[in-house]
């Protein structure tokens, strides 16, 4: 009683309850750890009590709680600090008037009473005006337990936190002060005061400690979002699965995976679920289940699951997962921007649970009797499945947006890579084409150069059939002509230096039908990609493959509607996918053929006719100089009356078939200065003809016709008149002759 007079004495005095504030408050300032702050504040609470124990007593999540600090005098009562009591040993009515009215609670076992003191109304949650202590009968429950733990007087107040991040929040209940004493003792009210007032500053030491938690749990949480943040962006290609591995390793996980949405890329970490036999090739979020989930999950939530052979949704996929020691999984969607781009999904295998508790507890039901013991007992909880925290879920949603932000960059970064590279192609496409319409117009060039240049059209043909192999690149260029009765022969070729060649052969009857004649007249132009698969008549393919063509490709030659011949490619190493722009390249050097051929022609019926008029005129000279000749010898012979005679006869039957052809030499000299005139008279009243009368015009040199026809005729008109010259001299020296003899009938002579 000593001790207790002291302590009063010093109550009285009012150093006693300010030096126990001065020293909670500066520990508080001197220590950071919440640990100290409470060991420190029961021991003093307890010395300047003078009871047997001071603890503090932390509530957790599901109700029950822990002994987190504890004081105890001289070993008087067994020690309970790290012991764990179930959440029925404190009603929810109890605890309920802990957090509403912030209730205090005295105990006294000898006289079987409790003192309530609420410090706020329980129905407004105000604050009282005063502080009254209210005494009634203690439960007997309440009694049995405090016995069976040795306690005769207890001092309860409760322990309340306020988030310091949510200002608006209610407060929670964080714990209790508890004071025990193994001998009843009566607490005055400026004990319940002081120790009230000691309560509010661990109030004020946990929300420090909460802040100072929640500050280096943010710190850590920056390091790691840093540290896989620069896995997925510092380094030239995203590191997704290094960083995959270390966000499992981060977050507690024995395995984990990455699937993205669009390439449906998946990326898996440690251990991961089987699917049956028939889904085996099967990606594990390709499954409906899974599928359905994402649909509903793009909006960015969350699911938690902390045992999946609980959770009702996934009874279908979970025996995917009993190979495995996985029991809860994350499943975090990955969004950006409202853009659904894939999952992240992080395993956590089951665990083994120990919890010391405060006295032997029955599992399998309920406690229906008070404690009786508080001797410690060690529960081992196997096959446990551990509980996602809020902590926990808010790093795994801060990581898994930076594996959004990675996703989306590298799909921009590889979109941005294949517009490039489009482009690329598109400039090299587009080059090769400019490239190829420069090397077109170049050989059609030369084409019609040469065919101006030059009137032999074998020569031109064979300069087609040479470019057109060099721009194709390929194995052999034919022309083939068409001769009578369809039969046709190969007249000029450009082939591989490795191939045999076909120049001057013929085709078999039976491989030219007249339909494929009549579909060529039209326009057809056909392209055999493959030989071998292409729908050809039996014949026709026998004579390909024994010239081994894989490959050909057929263009028409057509003239005033007939077929002249057919411009033939050939590959011979491999099929070969015709493109349209080679077939163009094919049709538009055809043309450039028929312009060839069709000068060529007109030149030879030109030259045919010159040399025919000119064969004549010679025979005529010819028969001539004969005739001069006999009629000089019939001279020198005195024979000349008989000459005359013959000569005459002889004139006579010249003369008949020359003035036929001077008559019509003159019609056709006529008909030509006609049709020029014509044309000069075009060109007259329409100086500016359409390209392709300008084009012919350049094709058949008209020029060159205009000037050389009119010579060619005025030229055998010559020869004619000189003829007929040369007749009239022979007809007039032979009547002169006649004259002195007698007359003579021309038509009997004739």
């Amino acid at each position: 009683m000593t001790a207790v007079t002291e302590y009063s004495q010093e109550l009285a005095a009012g150093t006693g309850e300010e030096g126990l504030l001065y020293r909670i408050t500066a520990r508080i300032r001197q220590s950071l750890e919440l640990k100290d702050i409470l060991t420190t504040s029961v021991a003093e609470i307890r010395s300047f009590l003078g009871t047997d124990r001071v603890m503090v007593y932390r509530f957790d999540s599901d109700g029950s709680g822990e002994v987190v600090a504890e004081s105890i005098h001289q070993q008087r009562l067994p020690s309970l600090l790290g012991l764990h009591f179930p959440a029925g040993d404190i009603p929810q009515e109890a605890r309920d008037m802990f957090l509403r009215a912030r209730q205090r609670s005295i105990v006294n076992v000898a006289n079987g009473r409790i003192g309530l003191s609420p410090l706020d109304s329980p129905d407004t949650g105000k604050s009282l005006s005063s502080e009254n202590i209210y005494y009634r009968a203690v439960d007997s429950c309440h009694i049995q337990y405090l016995t069976a733990m040795g306690v005769q007087s207890s001092l309860v107040v409760p322990i309340l936190h306020h988030d310091p991040q949510e200002q608006t929040a209610r407060p929670r209940l964080w714990g209790l002060l508890v004071s025990h004493h193994s001998t009843p003792r009566t607490d005055m009210k400026q004990e319940l005061q002081i120790v009230q007032q000691a309560a509010d500053q661990i109030s004020v030491a946990i929300a420090h400690s909460t802040l100072l938690s929640q500050a280096r749990a943010e710190q850590q949480r920056e390091v790691v979002i840093n540290r896989i943040t620069n896995l997925l962006h510092s380094q030239p290609t995203i590191q997704l699965q290094t960083a995959l591995e270390a966000t499992i390793n981060t977050l507690g996980g024995v395995g984990g995976r990455l699937y993205i949405e669009s390439t449906k890329e998946s990326y898996t970490i440690g251990e991961q679920p089987s699917l049956p036999d028939e889904s085996a090739r099967m990606v594990m979020e390709e499954h409906l289940l899974w599928q359905d989930w994402m649909n509903e999950s793009k909006t960015g939530n969350i699911w938690a699951i902390n045992d999946l052979y609980k959770e009702p949704h996934w009874e279908e996929l979970a025996p995917a997962f009993q190979s495995t020691q996985i029991r809860g999984m994350l499943l975090i969607p990955l969004n950006y921007r409202q853009n659904f781009l894939g999952v992240l999904s992080i395993f956590r295998k089951e665990v083994e649970i120990e919890i010391m508790w405060a006295g032997h507890r029955d599992t399998n039901e309920q406690q229906k009797l008070p404690q009786l013991s508080f001797a410690a007992w060690l529960e081992q909880r196997k096959g446990q499945a551990p509980q996602w925290k809020p902590e926990e879920i808010t790093l795994a949603q801060a990581l898994a947006d930076q594996f959004a932000i990675a996703i989306q960059q590298q799909q921009m970064y590889q979109q941005v890579q294949a517009i490039n590279e489009n482009l690329e192609s598109l400039v090299e496409e587009r080059t090769a084409q400019l490239q190829k319409s420069l090397e077109l117009t170049r050989v059609v060039k030369q084409v019609a150069n040469q065919i101006r240049s030059n009137l032999d059209y074998k020569l031109t043909l064979q300069t087609i059939v040479r470019e057109v192999r060099k721009l194709l690149k390929t194995d052999r260029v034919l022309i083939y002509k068409i001769l009578e009765k369809l039969e046709g022969e190969v007249i000029v070729e450009d082939a591989d230096n490795n191939l045999r060649s076909i120049l001057g052969m013929k085709t078999p009857l039976e491989c030219f039908p007249e339909d494929y004649a009549r579909l060529y007249v039209r326009g057809r132009v056909r392209a055999i990609n493959n030989v071998a698969s292409e729908d050809l008549a039996p014949c026709h393919r026998e004579f390909l493959q024994s010239l081994q063509i894989k490959a050909n490709l057929i263009v028409p030659i057509t003239m005033n509607n007939q077929l002249w011949g057919l411009i033939i490619a050939h590959e011979c190493f491999a099929p070969r996918n015709w493109q349209d722009e080679e077939m163009d390249l094919m049709q538009h050097l055809a043309d450039e053929a028929v312009l060839a051929i069709q000068q060529a022609q007109l030149y030879e019926s030109s030259r045919t006719a010159e040399a025919a008029a000119k064969a004549q005129a010679e025979e005529l000279v010819q028969a001539l100089q004969q005739i001069q000749q006999t009629q000089a010898q019939l001279i020198k012979s005195e024979k000349m009356s008989s000459l005359g005679l013959w000569a005459l006869g002889v004139a006579q039957e010249i003369r008949n078939p020359v003035n036929f052809i001077y008559a019509q030499l003159s019609d056709l000299s006529d008909y030509t200065h006609q049709l020029l005139e014509l044309i000069r008279l075009y060109q007259l009243y329409y100086p500016h003809p359409t390209g392709e009368i300008c084009y012919q015009t350049e094709t058949i040199n008209l020029d060159f016709l205009t000037n050389h026809l009119p010579k060619i005729l005025l030229s055998m008109k010559l020869q004619a008149e000189r003829i007929n010259s040369m007749m009239l001299s022979l007809r007039n020296f032979s009547y002169s002759d006649l004259s002195s003899v007698k007359g003579v009938s021309q038509h009997e002579n004739i």
